[in-house]
């Protein structure tokens, strides 16, 4: 597997951001990160109603409430963008996406020497109910997610 740099979280910016290299073609990584069958391989099991922006649906863990997703921008297959209500600090989640309390995370794809490097960027965390709480949470799940985004990525080669 890659050896890849950890996510930094911005506290100034309320931002998590993390950039991996992944041995595999931009095509591949970018079914992997628009496509909810592919997606559910490495993340959690998503559904998506509709195609390109405006696109809805859920993403669900195991043990876990499903949580309300939308695809905010697409420019295929350089970047992507969902808006999720993943505040871990509520007592309940929503039915659907509020964007008023919520964070977008951004996938941006570019081709390297012997693969793509993925760029995740996740914003909007003062909005949340505990922005320092939920933003060192999802520092923690981008690592791990994406590793297993590589993983399974590069195991397919």
């Amino acid at each position: 597997m890659t050896d890849n740099p950890l996510s930094v979280a911005e506290q100034d910016t309320f931002t998590v951001r993390r950039t991996i290299r992944i041995a595999a073609p931009v095509e591949k990584v970018w079914r992997a990160v628009t496509e909810p069958e592919h997606i559910s391989s490495w993340f959690g099991r998503t559904v998506l109603v509709g195609d390109g922006t405006g696109a809805h649906g859920t993403v669900a863990w195991p043990d876990e409430p499903a949580i309300p997703i939308r695809v905010e921008e697409v420019d295929p297959p350089r970047a992507i963008s969902y808006r999720w209500c993943n505040d871990e600090a509520t007592e309940s989640v929503p039915s659907e996406v509020d964007p008023a309390h919520s964070t977008v995370f951004t996938f941006t794809l570019e081709p390297v020497v012997g693969g793509t490097q993925l760029t995740v960027v996740e914003t909007g965390f003062e909005t949340t109910t505990d922005p320092a709480g939920n933003l060192e949470s999802h520092r923690l799940g981008w690592d791990e997610q994406l590793d297993r985004l590589v993983v399974a990525l590069e195991a397919q080669r």
